[in-house]
């Protein structure tokens, strides 16, 4: 499937609404780190957007994120690989151009993903793919599809089209690893094991295809298991005696 026209943005997500996107090639459900991203085509891009990798720990985020969309592309290979990598690569640029301060508070609190500086992020993000791609030879065709997935990933609740699916999956995929767990865990202010139930019972009903589910139940059970989460659950919090 490739690229849909926003205007019938329910068309796609209708396909998946009832069930996740069954894969049609293999499904890869080692841990991450067995199978960097090795597409040294995008080192260019990689170079270009050095200075909005620095912020919000994306030089960990991105390098996770497309290696799982590489995988991901491999259960697929019916999608444009290249539009879901690109897009994988820049969608989280924009937060190198806005207020790092308010990236924590703003970003991570509350009803996050309706927060002011989410949309802001998302459109710096694209300026920055219409910004870079050009000089490295990518056609206005091919940076409209890439931009038309970054523009909304987080506020937008369904996705245009397998490419922009795979995106959200991978984005979603990098957090149930340790690392993940880790960072993810410190930016919502709670513990790991907090964290992992909020995996469980918020992220993992997100996941759109039935690759990026099964590598997240996989890596959510390794996690959980190194974690020692079960042992570390936080105490209950009790009511002083009357």
């Amino acid at each position: 499937m490739t690229f849909t026209d926003p205007a019938t943005t329910g068309t796609f997500a209708d396909s998946y609404r009832a069930a996740r996107i069954p894969a049609s090639g293999p499904i890869d459900t080692r841990p991450i780190s067995m199978t960097p991203a090795d597409r040294a085509m995008f080192d260019p891009i990689w170079r270009a957007v050095l200075p909005e990798t620095r912020a919000r720990s994306n030089d960990i985020h991105l390098p996770i994120s497309l290696a799982y969309a590489e995988r991901l592309c491999v259960a697929h290979p019916e999608a444009d690989a290249e539009v879901v990598l690109v897009a994988t690569l820049l969608h989280d640029t924009g937060w190198g151009r806005v207020d790092e301060s308010r990236i924590i508070s703003e970003g991570f609190a509350g009803d996050w993903r309706k927060a002011r500086i989410r949309y802001e992020h998302e459109h710096q993000g694209c300026e920055i793919a219409r910004e870079v791609l050009p000089p490295l030879g990518y056609s206005n065709d091919f940076i409209e599809r890439v931009t038309a997935i970054i523009d909304g990933h987080d506020t937008r609740p369904t996705a245009y089209s397998l490419e922009d699916a795979l995106m959200r999956d991978a984005d979603r995929l990098w957090r149930f690893d340790q690392v993940g767990i880790a960072l993810a865990s410190s930016w919502f202010g709670t513990d790991p094991t907090s964290y992992v139930d909020r995996l469980r019972s918020e992220i993992v009903p997100e996941l759109i295809s039935q690759a990026g589910y099964e590598m997240a139940i996989a890596d959510l059970e390794r996690s959980a298991e190194l974690l020692r989460t079960e042992v570390l659950r936080p105490e209950p919090i009790r009511e002083d005696a009357q």
